[in-house]
């Protein structure tokens, strides 16, 4: 059918209306087409019971394996039922309309909205499917009854609900016929009237009261459930009223046939001239008579033409339909009639009305909107198969008679035969099989189908071609011709339709109704018969009462009493089983006028007389009449009430479930809007997490190959450097030095200081780089006052911020559940987030990514602030393509960048630090918990955890143990003020933020500087603007005075350290000289203004009002700073003199002395007992506040944490200019106390502390403390003092010349008398004990190192190295070219190390860190050497216990032309220091790079010894007793010249103290700056051939030739307070 337009409004997909909408019940369309198939398949599965071989139909019915089938299938009939019949008009009134004289069927009407064919088709099939699921099978039907909440028995009063509508229908059908006939005559091209009725076929014998299958289905009715007798009572009583309703309106028809001819001739020919006007069909389906204009096309030869079956799809041809649909019912049946029909009705139409008032009104609903298509099943090859055998019958069938087939096998016979025994009855009955009368028609059953079918009409698909006798009783219910042909639309079956017959809408199947479905029944209205009120059906009794006495001829009544007989002969066998079975129950049931039992009466006739005349005249007296009319008529008229009831109430439910299904359809659509915008946003989401993802791995990508070119770089770099170094493989001894430039390391020592120059391949003297003139910098001044005055201070935030944040214990809470997200995060990233690299005057935008082992940096190339830099000054910056391993990570700072606290300073191993700026705090959050948990390292006291990262300074401060280790002298003043620094907030990476340190002097112009002066230090308390008390009243009273409303007031212009007047300290090194120069507009300063000279730089200090700089750490390590070694051009001062290097002190004769005298007055007793006035001003509690004013100490607002909140400035230019002011002006450190700093303790209080470096000891004690002799004479050639108490054994390790080693327990109980734990027995404790298995001479064996070395290796201390923890022992010298480990617990090898290609001639060990890991360095024959890693967790060289194959080296340094014989390691500073047979000595970096030589005078070619110590001093003996000490940047401090063959040398601690020894057996002590001699100990008896220092620095052990070791008190401090007096 065409879809709708509001159909079409709701499949479009604009706005959508609501899915259902069902004010009331109708069928649709799309139900009935799913009812249609429901019934199909149904019937389909019942012909493959039939069409089996062996077994018979009720065979399968009464099946256990079948019974849910039929369980089910009778359920979904009992829920139609009523529909359907309400559906094709509902009983009384096509009873009203079969007894009417005119067949009237006004009052029928089309009802919810399926036609009166369709409703008439799906009658017959539901009738088909009773016969064979309910009267031919033995199921009890109480199970379904109960769900249904019907009364016992309401199934079977369904039963005869349907039969009586088909047997009504079948009535219709034959008086149809009959007129039709007659009305041929007067109208022989009039179309037949089937619309409603369907087709007449000629199986059916109109001259017949009810067709054979009628009576047959009414017997099963009444005797299934004979046992259950009131039922059964109940149902015979209805059958008696329905029979003799019909009885007597065929009476009539029979008495008075003229006027039902005449009335049925003026309905045909009003039918067909209404079916002119009204039906739309007749024009469009021309085809659906034949071409022959003249001759009728007889109804048979019309079902003939049309009978070939289809195996279309759906809906069938749409013109049959039409044409067969066009005329209504009002058409079909007439709208008028004479007074007599008129007044016969009218009774009835008011009860009809009145009755049907629910259930036959007609309302127009909308069509549904829950239409959708239902693809068409069951199209298989079987299936159509299966139709074409059905649909197509023999066309020989249609001339068949009526006479009585014989059976077609003995099989069906016997089967028919089996069957004639019912066993539904109170008693057992077994039918007799009578013959059938002649002219008779056989009563069809089990099987049966007439061969007189029109092949026009629906197949019986439960009917297969044999005839049983006609008195058997139809039990098992199979449609004979007349029933199978009852609907004119039942031939539709899965697309197979017969063309006359109309296309039949599919339905939908119904639901199964529980018990609570059928609840309705209970709340819809009764409907009982009113008193007063007749039972239509009957009103012609009275009217046909006078019509028995009337005078007839004979002839005439022959004729009557012919027709009665041949009416009424098979219905009345049934009338006679009826009462005389239910005798007992009718007989006082159905009463006479004066309460006689009618029943007694009737008996005896029947008994008399066989004659159907004599039956008909007992019914149709008056007595009959008025007690079937008053008892059988309530008991019918209560069946079809029930009947309405049930339709109402499947209706109501139908109802209700459409509105709970649009309810919850509804919702689920809602469900599905929600559900698809939350999809289309998943999707949305996911594909732009996709696109960031593939956009960060193009990104990463990227970025790997900026890094692989820089790396590939930087090796060229590398390699370059090597090979053209003049030790290189290219290089020449002759090559110029001309081009060696220089720059400052990033690396870091322990202290945070950065000494080391590595080679520049930047380097340049800017010879073309020119000065400021003086008019450059009045347009700056200019300048910097116009941008100063643009702004208005801006909402200060919260000073300093303080977070509760806990830093004892465990980590907090929230730490851990954060720490629990960031974990979950699984893939590749983990954490991707724009991030600002800050490095030295640059900022560069990019992307941090973290991986789970990873971070890498990737710089935006495309910022426009990127490609401003100089690519100068990109050349230093390292970083912009970065990664960086979890592994080498060792501490995490939060920072502030431009006051804001958003960045991160990350440390790594190798004493590097790379610094980021973030968006936000929220995500510092994030990449702190991305990162490992390393806090701010191992050195503050501080534990490893991320919460320790995101402490706030001053909380650092508290939980730290460092000022606690500064009060007692454990740590100097320079380490201490280091450690401020960090936790404050001050980084190298950003300038603005650059270490401060105080200026400690006053005294730059004597000759001579005396340290135990006061008045050559300066006053701490006081900041340094306000030392000088004149330009203290000037700063006073400008703050007293200030004017300006825009800014809060201020002492000073200026800031104590910006990064300006930090480039202007570190001028002439680079990296620095190239940052000066980029902030500085490619130009070096006006000479006046350049930083050089000391002494007028702290004048300036003192006298101009806006210089109140403080110095910078370099100041107490770094002379190179005040050198200008690259030529720099610097200009002319007015005094004529040239800027070059920086004018010194007169005290100081080189910078190098300098630093070495600012550090000592740095760490001077004054300057310890008043350096905490000097932390309150910068770091405490004076820096702010009320206490700031009063000491003078207010800077501009804009240099304190929190003045600025930058993320509330919206616009961008104001806020890249207050970003501009803020590094102009500079950055005070974050505040880290809000009291007043604890003084230091004095070194007096502490000089008992046995710990105490400070300590002085007795100048009466013995130098010889303890001497100690082996039972071997062999001498002793390395001694190795690891004498830590925390370690496990503290020893004295001794190897001797013959490779015999001995650990020898040190006692840490040697004490000062009277220092706390001092007792006379400790006093007598020797410090060193003889190793056990050496002193009794039985364990000699541990302790012997047998295996052999090469003959030509003379046997030193360099050969041999022992670990930290005393437990193993290293050895070169093998012939096989390797070294290898001993156990100094077992002596046993555990490891054998190859690498070299030749013999290892020396080994040396570095510091060794937590954990004890180190390195090793290993000289050799082939002119190379070799970095190892000793792992301290598994006592290896290498890293992977597990690994079989032989470790690698971390670095090959080559440069040397002969064997190397000595070489040391520093790792604090990442330098190896070696030297060859015959020279030279040459420095490398512990990653392989060659840096330089260094070269002695002419003199000092072979080294011999060498001793670096972490100060930077490094002492090379040469042959024949020449000393040099050079700095670690190459330069040479000193020399001399001893006369002695020095075998051992050793630097103290601290850098300041050499001491010697050699075969003079004397043990001399020198200051390392200048060589000169402090002390010599008296001599020994024997030469000295190795020694070492104690932990504590307070006894010096000698190995010697005597096979001895001798220990020695030594006391570095008191040289150091001996020699402090002048300089």
């Amino acid at each position: 059918m065409p879809m709708t337009e509001e159909q079409r409004r709701q499949f479009s997909p604009g706005p959508r209306t609501t899915m259902f909408r069902i004010p009331e019940f109708k069928w649709s369309p799309m139900h009935q087409r799913l009812l249609t198939d429901l019934l199909f398949a149904l019937e389909a599965d019942v012909h493959v019971w039939r069409s089996h071989s062996t077994k018979s139909v009720m065979d399968f019915v009464n099946s256990n394996e079948n019974i849910i089938f039929v369980h089910n299938t009778i359920h979904l009939i009992s829920q139609m039922v009523d529909n359907i019949i309400i559906a094709c008009g509902g009983i009384l009134p096509l009873l009203s309309a079969a007894t009417s004289p005119t067949t009237e069927l006004e009052n029928i009407e089309a009802t919810q909205g399926m036609s009166s064919e369709t409703a008439v088709s799906f009658l017959s099939r539901l009738m088909a499917m009773v016969d064979v699921l309910v009267f031919a099978s033995s199921l009890n039907f109480s199970e379904i009854e109960a769900e249904k909440n019907m009364s016992s028995g309401g199934l079977m009063r369904q039963c005869l609900r349907l039969v009586c509508c088909v047997a009504v229908k079948n009535c219709l059908d034959c008086r149809q016929r009959r007129r039709d006939r007659g009305a041929q005559a007067f109208m022989p091209n009039s179309k037949t009237q089937e619309n409603m009725l369907g087709a007449v076929t000629v199986s059916k014998d109109p001259d017949r009261l009810l067709q054979d299958v009628d009576i047959n289905r009414l017997r099963a009715v009444v005797f299934r459930d004979v046992e259950d007798s009131k039922q059964a009572q109940f149902l015979a009583l209805a059958v008696v009223y329905f029979i003799s309703v019909l009885m007597v309106s065929k009476y009539r028809d029979i008495l008075e046939p003229q006027r039902e001819v005449g009335r049925s001739t003026s309905l045909s020919g009003r039918s067909v001239h209404r079916q002119e006007i009204n039906s739309p069909t007749d024009t469009e389906n021309p085809m659906a008579f034949s071409n022959s204009k003249d001759s009728p096309t007889p109804v048979e030869d019309l079902h003939l033409g049309v009978s070939l079956p289809h195996t279309d799809s759906g809906i069938g041809d749409e013109h049959v339909s039409r044409l067969l649909n066009g005329a209504d019912m009002e058409s079909s049946w007439g709208t008028g009639g004479p007074e007599a029909r008129a007044e016969l009705l009218c009774t009835l139409s008011s009860g009809v009305k009145e009755s049907l008032s629910e259930t036959s009104s007609v309302e127009v609903l909308k069509p549904s909107s829950s239409i959708s298509s239902v693809s068409h099943t069951n199209k298989g090859i079987n299936v159509k198969e299966i139709l074409k055998s059905l649909v197509a019958a023999p066309v020989e069938a249609l001339e068949a008679g009526p006479e009585p087939q014989p059976y077609s096998d003995s099989a069906v016979k016997r089967e028919a035969q089996a069957l004639l025994q019912f066993h539904s009855f109170d008693r057992s009955v077994v039918v007799p099989v009578k013959k059938p009368p002649p002219g008779s028609q056989a009563v069809t059953t089990v099987g049966s189908m007439p061969s007189t079918m029109a092949t026009g009409s629906t197949p019986n698909i439960f009917s297969a071609p044999s005839h049983t006798p006609k008195s058997m009783i139809n039990t098992t219910g199979a449609a004979d011709s007349a029933s199978s042909s009852s609907s004119s639309s039942s031939s539709f079956v899965n697309g197979a339709t017969s063309k006359n017959l109309p296309a039949v809408q599919t339905v939908a199947p119904m639901p199964e109704d529980g018990v609570e479905n059928m609840s309705v029944f209970c709340e819809v209205d009764q409907c009982p018969p009113r008193p007063g009120l007749t039972p239509p059906e009957l009103k012609a009794f009275s009217s046909l009462a006078g019509l028995q006495t009337g005078p007839r001829g004979a002839g005439q009544c022959h004729s009557i009493t012919t027709k009665l007989e041949r009416a009424l002969e098979k219905v009345a066998p049934l009338l006679r089983e009826i009462f005389v079975d239910f005798a007992p129950f009718l007989s006082r049931t159905l009463l006479g006028s004066h309460g006689q039992e009618l029943l007694i009466e009737g008996l005896v006739c029947m008994k008399s007389s066989t004659s159907v005349v004599e039956l008909v005249m007992l019914l149709c007296s008056q007595e009959w009449q008025n007690s079937i009319q008053k008892n059988a008529g309530l008991a019918f008229i209560e069946l079809i009430n029930e009947g309405r009831l049930l339709c109402h109430a499947m209706k109501d439910h139908i109802v209700r479930v459409a509105n709970e299904a649009e309810f919850i359809l509804n919702r689920q659509r809602a469900e599905d809007v929600h559900k698809h915008a939350e999809f289309e946003s998943n999707c949305d989401q996911y594909a732009a997490d996709r696109k960031e993802e593939e956009k960060l791995c193009d990104h990463l990508i990227s970025a790997a190959k900026h890094r692989d070119h820089v790396t590939a770089n930087q090796l060229k770099q590398k390699i370059l450097n090597i090979l053209t170094n003049r030790h290189g493989a290219w290089g020449t001894l002759t090559q110029s030095q001309l081009h060696d430039f220089w720059r400052l390391d990033y690396w870091e020592d322990d202290l945070r200081r950065r000494r080391r120059f590595v080679r520049n391949a930047f380097g340049s003297t800017h010879l073309d780089i020119p000065c400021k003139s003086a008019e450059d910098y009045g347009t700056e001044d200019d300048d910097g006052i116009q941008s100063k005055k643009v702004f208005r201070t801006q909402a200060v935030a919260n000073q300093n911020p303080e977070t509760d944040l806990m830093l004892e214990g465990d980590e907090d809470t929230v730490s851990l559940l954060q720490e629990k997200e960031m974990d979950s995060l699984a893939g590749p990233v983990v954490l991707s987030t724009p991030a600002q690299l800050v490095a030295p005057v640059v900022v560069a935008r990019g992307t941090l990514s973290i991986t789970t082992t990873e971070i890498y940096f990737e710089v935006d190339e495309e910022d426009p602030a990127f490609k401003r830099i100089d690519p100068k000054v990109l050349a230093y910056s390292e970083g912009l393509h970065g990664k960086w391993m979890f592994s080498e990570i060792r501490a995490v700072f939060s920072r502030r960048h431009l006051l804001q606290n958003t960045a991160l300073e990350v440390f790594m191993a190798n004493r590097t630090s790379v610094m980021f700026n973030f968006p936000d705090q929220a995500t510092v959050k994030k990449v702190v918990y991305s990162l490992p948990r390393v806090g701010v390292g191992t050195s503050y006291g501080l534990p490893q955890a991320r919460r320790i990262t995101l402490a706030t300074p001053r909380q650092l401060f508290k939980s730290s143990n460092m000022t606690q280790r500064w009060q007692r002298r454990e740590i100097s003043n320079f380490e201490y003020l280091m450690f401020l620094n960090t936790i404050a907030g001050r980084t190298y990476n950003d300038l603005n933020q650059y270490p401060v340190f105080p200026w400690v002097l006053t005294n730059y112009e004597s000759e001579e500087l005396d340290l135990t002066l006061p008045g050559n230090f300066r006053d701490l308390s006081k900041p340094i603007g306000a030392l000088n008390p004149k330009r203290a009243v000037f700063y006073a009273e400008r703050y007293e005075t200030w004017v300006d409303d825009q800014t809060p007031p201020n002492h000073y212009s200026s800031h104590y350290s910006t990064a300006s007047s930090t480039l202007q300290w570190l001028l002439r090194i680079e990296p620095y000289t190239t940052f000066f120069l980029n902030t500085n507009h490619n130009k070096f300063d006006h000479p006046e203004r350049t930083f050089s000279d000391i002494k007028r730089s702290w004048r300036n200090c003192q006298r101009d009002t806006s210089d109140v700089k403080e110095l910078i750490p370099e100041f107490f390590y770094l002379p190179e700073m005040f050198v200008n070694s690259n030529g720099y051009q610097l200009g002319m001062r007015e005094d004529k003199t040239m800027v070059c290097d920086v004018d010194l002190p007169s005290w100081s004769k080189k910078p190098e002395d300098f630093v070495r005298i600012n550090r000592m007055a740095l760490e001077s007793e004054f300057v310890s007992c008043q350096l905490h006035q000097w932390i309150d001003l910068i770091l405490g509690y004076k820096q702010r506040g009320p206490e700031a004013a009063r000491t003078l100490n207010v800077f501009h607002h804009l240099t304190y944490e929190g003045s600025v909140n930058l993320d509330s400035i919206t616009d961008p230019l104001q806020r890249e200019a207050m970003e501009a002011q803020i590094q102009s002006v500079g950055q005070t450190p974050s505040q880290l106390l809000i009291e007043p700093h604890p003084p230091r303790s004095s070194a007096m209080h502490l000089c008992f502390l046995p710990q105490s470096p400070l300590m002085f000891k007795d100048q009466m004690q013995q130098d010889v403390i303890m001497v100690l002799k082996f039972p071997s004479n062999s001498p002793v050639t390395h001694v190795a003092a690891n004498t830590l108490p925390h370690l496990t054994v503290p020893a004295v390790v001794t190897v001797t010349c013959s490779r015999l080693f001995a650990v020898n327990r040190w006692h840490n109980t040697v004490g000062l008398r009277g220092a706390p734990g001092y007792s006379l027995e400790q006093a007598h404790h020797l410090p060193i004990e003889m190793d056990p298995l050496i002193a009794s001479n039985s364990g000699t064996n541990k302790r012997q190192i047998t295996d052999l070395v090469d003959q030509s290796i003379q046997i030193n201390t360099h050969c041999f190295v022992v670990t930290a923890d005393n437990r193993y022992v290293l050895v070169c010298g093998f012939w096989d070219k390797s070294f290898r480990v001993y156990s100094t617990d077992t002596g046993k090898l555990t490891q054998i190390v190859f690498g070299h290609w030749d013999v290892v001639t020396c080994l040396a060990r570095s510091e060794s860190y937590i954990g004890g890991d180190c390195y090793i360095v290993s000289g050799s024959r082939d002119a190379t050497l070799l970095l190892w890693y000793w792992s301290g967790r598994h006592h290896i060289i290498g890293d992977n216990p597990n690994n079989s194959d032989y470790p690698a080296p971390r670095a090959v340094l080559t440069g040397h032309d002969h064997q190397v014989v000595c070489v040391s390691v520093c790792a604090e500073l990442g330098l190896v220091i070696s030297g060859a047979k015959e020279g030279p000595c040459l420095v490398h970096t512990i990653t392989g790079d060659l840096l330089r030589a260094l070269d002695g005078p002419e003199s000092c070619l072979c080294p011999r010894l060498i001793s670096v110590s972490s100060e930077g001093h490094c002492v090379i003996c040469y042959e024949r007793g020449r000393f040099c000490n050079f700095s670690i940047n190459g330069k040479l401090l000193a020399q001399m010249e001893v006369n002695d063959s020095i075998r051992a040398i050793l630097l103290s601690s601290d850098g300041q103290t050499l001491v010697t020894g050699g075969d003079n057996g004397v043990v001399e002590v020198w200051q390392a700056c200048d060589l000169q001699q402090l002390y010599i100990y008296p001599g020994c008896d024997a030469g000295i051939r190795a020694m070492d220092l104690s932990h504590d620095q307070r006894t010096l052990i000698t190995g010697m030739a005597s096979g001895s070791i001798v220990a020695f008190n030594i006391d570095f401090n008191r040289w150091h307070y001996e020699h402090q007096n002048r300089y």
